[in-house]
């Protein structure tokens, strides 16, 4: 049996594993809370691992990697700050929010949210929201589809288009069927197997070069400055814009959405416990698969790298049996599905639940609400399929574009909705659009200061035009002020299943 027939029986138990996962959940969504939001039901565990799966995409096991084996530990900034930036999320949006959206009106998606928490009745915040999150999600789930094409051109010599609706067609049937649930479990799973292939790469490559002393050794031989974060070129500014990721997080409506699916505030420090543990581990096995890497192929001259960002795919396929090397790459895939399929169902929501709906003249039953969701996300499927057909790699730079327009868009507006009583509708609009705006100008601008990451002055931006146009626009409303009151008295009380599921006050 050759090497890639062990591969390809891999991937097929993985595929079909998925598709298990989201016929099972299937028969469970019976309304649209269930199916956008597995009606808050999630075990911390859960939580904690599909928001790290949805999150790292594979950035976490090709990108990074590929980055320190080529520039050295300089480019782990980058995960410092989105390391710090996790936690912080965990910390101080989490609590807040799995509370507050169940007090304010049962808000499921966050563009819901922002209008019951403000009392917009214009509904324009719910609609620009609604529309940034599909825009930018669509390119999102492009940029995905793109990305498994190039995975199985690069590692089964499949053609691109092929590999791409391959992945695509898998990802896409286990949301359609299972919606929200199947995302969350299979990205559990998902993150699983991240974990492990990152943790057993880095461990069972120490023995094949000599252990820590050895990786050390090796490394200086080839570039001292490789082992240094700020050697190498490093500059304030850049150092700067990478730990400036972290503000990303705030913004981000799939990872955050996992907390509004929770099932207690109580189960919140465990989930974050869970969630850290294995965001810091797997961001430590990643850089530790780069030092081994360059430790390996330096030893080893007679194997050639000829591509870093591959340095994580080629070790698992040189150290370990076919089949186990097999789960190594289905592992690869997982992080870029998991991040897809929770893109597909925030997208739907936005289409549907703060877009269809809001135009809707009379209310559709459940089992419509939930028919409709599964048509937009096949819809919102074909678009972004469509973009990804041939392959662009502007698309793939839109990743990062888009990080920070959901940073810079969303992450001061939802930290001030959570905090900060006097803001309003107008100040939360007008922050939200130049936040995004802002992203959109300095990131196409070149030299001096605009080589600071977007995200921080559209972070600024919004922010400081937020507070200045509330508090030149805010007006008192008892409703508004008793749920933010009542928010704050259910989380000081440690947040009991009947107290966030009390009535709200008049």
């Amino acid at each position: 049996m050759s090497d890639q027939a062990f591969h390809i029986a891999a991937l097929v138990v993985y595929f079909a594993a998925m598709l298990a996962i989201g016929l099972y959940f299937m028969r469970k969504n019976n309304s649209l809370d269930e199916y956008m939001l597995g009606g808050r039901g999630l075990p911390p565990a859960v939580a904690a691992l599909s928001a790290g799966a949805s999150d790292m995409s594979g950035w976490l096991l090709m990108g990074l990697p590929g980055a320190i084996y080529a520039a050295g530990l300089v480019e782990a900034w980058i995960a410092v700050g989105l390391t710090i930036g996790a936690w912080l999320n965990w910390k101080f949006v989490a609590p807040r929010l799995r509370v507050y959206t169940q007090v304010s009106e049962n808000s499921i998606t966050i563009p819901s949210f922002l209008e019951n928490r403000l009392r917009d009745t214009s509904r324009s915040l719910r609609i620009a929201a609604g529309l940034i999150i599909l825009v930018f999600f669509t390119f999102y789930v492009s940029a995905g589809m793109v990305s498994g094409g190039v995975f199985f051109a690069s590692s089964f010599g499949m053609e691109y288009r092929t590999g791409m609706l391959l992945i695509a067609g898998v990802t896409v049937l286990y949301t359609l069927g299972g919606g929200f649930l199947a995302a969350s479990y299979t990205d559990f799973v998902q993150g699983l197997m991240m974990f492990f292939a990152l943790v057993a790469v880095p461990v069972v490559g120490l023995f094949a070069v000599g252990g820590p002393s050895g990786v050390a050794a090796t490394v200086r031989e080839v570039d001292p400055a490789l082992l240094s974060m700020v050697g190498g070129g490093a500059s304030l500014l850049g150092i700067v814009s990478a730990l400036a990721w972290g503000l990303g997080y705030f913004g981000q409506p799939h990872i955050i959405v996992r907390f509004m699916a929770m099932r207690t505030l109580g189960e919140i420090r465990t989930g974050r416990r869970i969630g850290m543990g294995w965001m810091i581990l797997a961001v430590l096995g990643a850089i530790a698969t780069a030092l081994v890497g360059v430790a390996y192929f330096q030893q080893n001259p007679g194997v050639t790298l000829e591509d870093p960002e591959t340095v994580f795919l080629l070790l698992g396929q040189i150290l370990f049996h076919p089949l186990i090397a097999g789960f190594i790459l289905a592992a690869v895939l997982a992080a870029i599905m998991s991040t897809v399929s929770s893109q597909l169902i925030v997208s739907a929501s936005a289409l549907v639940e703060d877009l269809f709906k809001v135009g809707l003249k009379r209310e559709a039953t459940d089992r419509q609400q939930v028919m409709i969701s599964r048509l937009a996300v096949l819809v919102i499927s074909v678009v972004a399929a469509a973009m990804a057909w041939t392959q662009n790699d502007t698309i793939l730079g839109l990743v990062a574009f888009a990080w920070a327009g959901f940073g810079a868009a969303f992450g001061p507006t939802i930290l001030l909705a959570l905090y900060w009583r006097r803001l309003s509708t107008a100040g939360a609009l007008t922050g939200m659009v130049a936040g995004a705006l802002m992203v959109g100008i300095w990131g196409n601008i070149d030299g001096g200061i605009f080589d600071l990451y977007e995200i921080v002055p559209g972070f600024v931006l919004n922010l400081v035009l937020a507070v200045v146009v509330s508090n030149a626009t805010h007006k008192h409303h008892d409703e508004v002020t008793d749920e933010f009151d009542r928010t704050m008295r259910v989380i000081d009380a440690g947040g009991s299943a009947e107290e966030e599921n009390a009535p709200a006050t008049a």
